[in-house]
């Protein structure tokens, strides 16, 4: 299902991340590697997002959406359900609309099978 988020023009690729950085799922063009690096990022995008969400209003704001823009396009990050995000890469032509959308209606369409529970100490030493 996770491709369905590129059925948008222009958009490149799409990653399912836990809140703590871990790849739950990819689209099929992303190498593993990359795709584990990139969600610990976007895990670190999210947090650092959430944080900030203050300064833009007064202090009781909630994270929806992050946005970021390069030269080469836009990288998508929102809320996929308890303890998960859907971030999509898209070129500069991308409808940001169209994008947005397809993103709500995918999280919407797979609902709580994208929630990841906060993990738990599984009581082994370490």
């Amino acid at each position: 299902m996770l491709e369905s988020a590129l059925e948008v023009p222009e958009a490149r690729h799409a990653l399912l991340v836990s809140a703590d950085g871990l790849l739950m799922a990819r689209s099929k063009d992303v190498p593993k590697d990359d795709a584990d690096t990139i969600a610990a990022a976007m895990s670190g995008m999210q947090s650092l997002s959430r944080t900030v969400a203050g300064f833009g209003g007064d202090g009781a704001m909630r994270w929806r959406q992050t946005l970021v823009e390069f030269d080469s396009g836009f990288v998508f990050l929102i809320s996929a359900g308890e303890g998960a995000y859907l971030a999509v890469s898209a070129s500069p032509q991308v409808d940001m609309a169209d994008i947005t959308f397809r993103m709500q209606q995918l999280v919407n369409q797979l609902g709580k099978a994208l929630s990841t529970p906060p993990r738990e100490n599984s009581g082994i030493p370490t």
